[in-house]
């Protein structure tokens, strides 16, 4: 249908596609994703879906690639690609990790990253864990169901046989597959199957501890802390070895070009660049693919002790023994991609303009490839003239915000330069939240985050003078995520998110009780989910928090931290977004995105001593699609 230019126009006041939109986030490589255009780098896309075919034909057994550009020229949207690419396909499974807050425990945070992207969907639109899961059966026992059946079938056989149904298709499948070492790992990954035990088994195999009862009823033994790091990579080349009998693992490190670095010296591409070397030597078969700058190439992986080895396995694909280097864009792929956002955008919107590149002029876009400019300056042009025709770009800036504000509606006429960022990284977070929710190093960063921005407010009665970090020992570490402090130290507020169960609670609470050690006045528990009746140790100290110390429980809601994590992860890339500190705390105050929020609130306000009511009993609230289709029941014979 054709619409007259006006209502397009008015439009295009109103919304603006490129705005906000410059970064691709994890979010995006695993859900919707922006606009793609296969032939923009497609030798770099390409190689990697080769690598694929050789690899699920015997052709070769591992293949490592390594992608290097400057900052902003598409090495995740990439990535995007070749995620979406593979989810088409039947013969591949897709891992992506691109954040090391821990690089002396990388075994363990790729352990969780391997666990977590499992979780998404694959080809047979249920979660690729269950995808595994359906494999080992139908080997095991020369069926030929498919996911979604066994998943419908599983309430009924667990019914009718209890857990010895479980019991009995592990012992099958090791039958078939006798070199597999780990039987609990195959048991976890045929209670995946179980829409009920879903949620506990992954997180059981990305090596976190479940509710002693919990485990018991799954017959799986928590992870040994003491060894937890050796036990990480032992699962993972398991865990990797059982998927590569049916899926080709296609496995990204992104995001590298960091300064964290491990205790060792090393920095997270160096860390990184070790791992996948021991990965490519110990794994059956598989794709490792790195994304980097040039300079972290030159400088870091080149610089590694025995280089040459590290490279060989890096770029073990090209005959040159270089990484695949992405081009700038030229005039053909600017008018290409604008092109296909603007597609997407007036469909999306049922709108017909007068040309394809409308508002743009052609003639416009094909200048600025001659700069040779990369992705991200292309849109971000994009998104500061992106106006009517005949509109002057200064007039613009003076516009009411979008009545699709998430937020709300500016009383200032100009809108401010963090407003279209903070509305894409809330739109990631609603998307994402469920598995958000058990980040609690990014839910304490973002309440951190928060919490500086009040430096200076009175808020229920505090007057907040400083947020510092806890010195602690080794031992301690992460148990405290910070200390807020009034004026003249009157009150100190030790907060800690704790999302996991186990041992981890009762530790956590162990140290937040600890008022003299953490120079503390007050402990406060940030917590969504109820702490275990069973978990008797840390029943105990949560007693003694709100009885005898005068602490607080506060309860994680997630309508309350999503605006947080939007304006954090604003805030982590506010260089990519190129945007200022003081723009970001300016839009914080604005928005009154912490003062007003609940959750900051209800944790500076005074103690109740009570639970609070509004907890959820499941221990991990993650929501899981299921399809509605039905099977028929197949009879389990024990």
């Amino acid at each position: 249908m054709t619409v007259t230019t006006f209502t397009i126009d008015d439009l295009i006041r109103n919304q603006n596609p490129f705005a906000g939109h410059i970064v691709v986030r994890p979010q995006q490589i695993w859900g919707k994703s922006f606009p793609d255009v296969p032939s923009i780098n497609a030798h770099a896309s390409n190689a990697v879906f080769d690598a694929v075919d050789k690899v699920s034909k015997g052709k070769r057994e591992t293949v490592g690639l390594t992608i290097t550009a400057e900052k902003g020229l598409g090495k995740s949207h990439i990535i995007s690609r070749i995620r979406h690419r593979l989810q088409t396909e039947d013969n591949s499974l897709f891992i992506y990790m691109s954040k090391y807050d821990n690089l002396n425990q990388i075994k363990s945070l790729f352990l969780q990253s391997v666990a977590s992207s499992l979780r998404a969907f694959g080809s047979q639109k249920v979660m690729q864990w269950q995808e595994i899961a359906a494999a080992l059966i139908n080997e095991a026992k020369q069926w030929n169901y498919t996911p979604q059946q066994y998943i419908n079938m599983y309430p009924g056989w667990l019914s009718q046989h209890s857990t010895k149904a479980i019991v009995h298709l592990t012992e099958s499948v090791l039958k078939v597959k006798p070199e597999i070492t780990n039987p609990y790992i195959v048991k976890a990954i045929l209670w995946t199957l179980s829409p009920v035990h879903i949620n506990y088994a992954s997180y059981w195999l990305s090596g976190l501890e479940l509710a002693q009862s919990q485990a018991e009823a799954m017959g799986l033994p928590n992870p040994k802390s003491e060894d937890r790091e050796a036990e990480a990579l032992s699962n993972v080349r398991q865990i990797l070895d059982i998927t590569s009998y049916y899926r080709v693992p296609v496995i990204c490190f992104d995001e590298l070009d960091i300064a964290d670095a491990a205790d060792n010296g090393f920095l997270a591409a160096q860390v990184i660049a070790n791992l996948v070397k021991d990965l490519y030597n110990s794994l059956k078969q598989g794709v490792l693919l790195l994304a980097m700058y040039p300079r972290t190439w030159e400088d870091q992986i080149k610089a590694l002790p025995e280089a040459e080895a590290v490279i060989d396995r890096l770029v073990s694909d090209q005959a040159d023994r270089q990484p695949i280097k992405l081009s700038f864009l030229n005039s053909d792929d600017i008018v290409a991609l604008v092109n296909q956002w603007l597609q997407d955008f007036y469909e999306e919107y049922q709108q017909t303009p007068p040309h394809p590149l409308y508002p743009f002029d052609e003639t416009k876009l094909r200048e600025l490839g001659k700069s040779r400019p990369t992705v991200r300056s292309v849109l971000k042009w994009c998104a500061e003239n992106f106006i009517p025709n005949g509109t002057n770009v200064d007039d613009t800036a003076k516009v009411k915000a979008s009545n699709t504000d998430p937020i709300g509606t500016w009383t200032s006429t100009t809108i401010h330069p963090v407003k279209p960022y903070f509305n894409s990284e809330l739109a990631n977070v609603e998307a994402s939240i469920d598995s958000l929710m058990e980040e609690q190093e990014t839910m304490g960063n973002a309440l951190w985050l928060a919490f500086n921005s009040l430096i200076g407010e009175t808020v229920e009665g505090v007057t907040i003078e400083d947020i510092e970090e806890i010195k602690a020992s080794t031992a301690d570490d992460g148990y405290i995520d910070f200390r807020i402090v009034d004026k003249n130290r009157k009150v100190r507020i030790g907060v800690t998110v704790v999302q996991q169960d186990g041992k981890f609670i009762g530790a956590a609470l162990n140290r937040l009780i600890d008022y003299r050690r953490f120079d503390l006045t007050r402990g406060c528990l940030v917590r969504s989910k109820n702490i275990n009746p069973g978990a008797g140790l840390a029943r105990e100290r949560l007693r003694i928090l709100l009885k005898e110390k005068g602490g607080e429980w506060v309860s994680l809601q997630s309508q309350d931290i999503k605006p947080l994590l939007a304006i954090y992860f604003v805030w982590y890339n506010k260089d990519s977004y190129e945007l200022t500190e003081e723009e970001v705390f300016d839009f914080i105050e604005q928005k009154q995105l912490a003062i007003n929020n609940p959750l900051i609130r209800e944790i500076l306000s005074d103690p109740s001593g009570q639970e609070p009511t509004n907890l959820t009993d499941d221990g991990l609230p993650i929501s899981i699609p299921q399809s509605i289709a039905t099977a028929d029941y197949i009879e389990l014979n024990l």
